[in-house]
């Protein structure tokens, strides 16, 4: 049967708690599997293996319970070894690069802050900030709403006056909260986030980070602020 592996951790570290359930329905049992001062934790892997609810949170569980005791390199969801010893191999073959990663990882989690704007607050802020585009608004408004022409003419103003405050925006984030982080790593870049940063920052100064998290957002309340964590490090491990 497959191995599915978790995530990889020092062979010193603390044992999980005793029966602990993984992956599958039923839940498969989580070991440990061991090369030198490297652990890796596994269990067998389902023939069907989706990414369901439930295996999902399950993943994160092994990987919150394993993390809190101590550094972990956490795998991403659905990684699969033909067996416990090719397991084995990686840990020996990699076993320098792992306990350097261990290393850097000691007592930090990952913050994840994604930022966009609450519409209706920036445009308020795009026209506060923008005299002239405040005064064609403002001619528009006077004029019943102005023409097509000039309502076009207005709207794309506006767009343009927005993609530039995100661009500021995006840079404001960033540098509002690395200084309460070690280390830093842009997420994937789209969607409706005008910044989607993680944070790897020490355990310690947790608090210290949500702080400022909440600053960000009292100073600048047309940020809209998602914040995730404390998560293991998944964008730390290479």
């Amino acid at each position: 049967m497959s191995t599915y592996v978790y995530g990889i951790t020092r062979s010193s570290h603390p044992a999980l708690p005793e029966k602990m359930g993984g992956i599958g329905d039923p839940a498969r049992a989580v070991r440990v599997v061991t090369h030198g001062e490297l652990a890796a934790l596994v269990s067998d892997a389902p023939e069907d293996l989706k990414p369901k609810r439930r295996d999902l949170l399950a993943h994160q569980n092994v990987l919150a319970e394993a993390g809190a005791a101590g550094a972990v390199l956490p795998m991403r969801f659905g990684a699969v070894s033909p067996d416990d010893d090719t397991v084995v191999a990686v840990l020996a073959e990699r076993e320098d690069h792992y306990l350097e990663r261990l290393k850097a990882l000691d007592n930090k989690v990952e913050y994840n802050v994604k930022a966009s704007h609450d519409e209706e607050a920036v445009l308020h802020q795009v026209l506060a900030d923008d005299s002239e585009l405040r005064a064609l608004s403002e001619a528009n408004r006077a004029a019943g709403g102005g023409s097509y022409e000039q309502k076009l003419a207005l709207g794309e103003r506006v767009v343009a006056a927005v993609k530039q405050r995100e661009a500021r925006d995006a840079v404001l984030v960033q540098q509002a909260l690395e200084g309460a982080a070690v280390d830093i790593r842009p997420g994937p870049e789209g969607g409706a986030w005008l910044a989607n940063i993680s944070f790897l920052v020490e355990r310690d100064d947790a608090d210290a980070f949500v702080a400022a998290v909440d600053t960000l957002g009292k100073d600048h309340p047309h940020l809209v602020l998602q914040v995730n964590g404390p998560l293991p490090p998944y964008s730390f491990v290479e």
